[in-house]
């Protein structure tokens, strides 16, 4: 029986401490999230998904968590200000402007926008907090970067031409300027349980969001009794709230935050995949050089540390 308690503690242990795995993971689950809110368009009201997505799991992690929120309540009630500023930057406004942005924008031109996210967290670390970045990590981001554009563009960059913007592209726009705030800023979180953080953080962006979810409820915006709505209720609960954050912030810990940021430029592989697993789509040659652009340049910044 040891021996059998002894594999599964190291493959814990293993899975907890691996960034590469748990960063990956994330950007699978926010992928899907995508997907997922782009299709509940004009079946769910975006405040109320984006408040729902938080509440449910910070009601059903509390019975976990209060133990862990106990032992570090004096830690929560000293750091409170930095908490209070992650929960409402990386929870509430990241959030409910992703689901806003989804109702107005395409999905190629949110791909395109997500992969400004490395960019954006390596000028907010540097203008927040002067961190500095190695040549090679660049080059990675600018190699992933390009393996972003061939998808986009389809193998013809004067595709690229054809893009057309609206403004809800630039509510995504902005959300990804506050995403990159929100994680440059994880460095800041204080040590505590990661179950105490994510109902704190959890917590805090329903309270947040909550008087905006009665506001658009009284307007008429309402959630839809489909199956659809169930499905996205079910999935925005559990994998792009608490298991994404939960991999993502222990990523970001282990790694940093400039070494993370080229991880997002994984979502337009996963969109591709899911999109051709679930909706038919076909992969072609341009999807399989950009895929290998994307991945070297991801494994090449996240292997070279940056300097602060």
């Amino acid at each position: 029986m040891t021996g059998g308690n002894d594999r599964a503690l190291t493959k814990r242990s293993w899975v907890h401490d691996n960034p590469y795995l748990l960063l990956a993971l994330a950007t699978l689950f926010w992928s899907g999230n995508h997907i997922v809110g782009r299709a509940i368009g004009g079946e769910v009201p975006p405040i109320g998904i984006s408040t729902v997505r938080w509440l449910l799991p910070t009601v059903a992690l509390g019975f976990f968590a209060y133990p862990h929120i106990r032992q570090d309540w004096p830690v929560i009630r000293a750091h409170w200000g930095i908490l209070l500023w992650l929960g409402i930057v990386g929870g509430a406004l990241f959030t409910a402007g992703q689901y806003i942005g989804l109702q107005y924008t395409t999905a190629l031109n949110v791909s395109v926008l997500n992969s400004l996210v490395p960019v954006l967290i390596i000028l907010t670390g540097g203008i927040i907090f002067r961190d500095r970045v190695t040549t090679f990590q660049f080059g990675g981001i600018l190699m992933s970067s390009v393996g972003v554009l061939v998808i986009i563009a389809r193998g013809q960059l004067s595709n690229l031409q054809h893009l057309q913007f609206n403004w809800g592209d630039i509510i995504i726009l902005f959300n990804m300027m506050v995403f990159a705030v929100y994680a440059v800023y994880l460095r800041k979180r204080p040590p505590m349980h990661w179950l105490s953080f994510i109902f704190v953080f959890g917590a805090l962006s329903t309270l947040a969001t909550l008087p905006f979810m009665i506001w658009e409820m009284a307007a008429g915006i309402t959630f839809k009794p489909t199956w659809l709505t169930v499905f996205a209720i079910v999935y925005v609960s559990i994998f792009p709230s608490v298991l994404a954050f939960a991999a993502w912030n222990r990523g970001v810990q282990l790694i940093g935050a400039n070494r993370s940021g080229p991880f997002v430029h994984l979502v337009p592989i996963y969109t591709a995949i899911l999109g051709s697993a679930l909706l038919g789509e076909h992969l072609s040659a341009f999807h399989v050089f950009g895929f290998a652009l994307i991945i070297t340049g991801v494994w090449i910044a996240a292997h070279f540390a940056f300097s602060k």
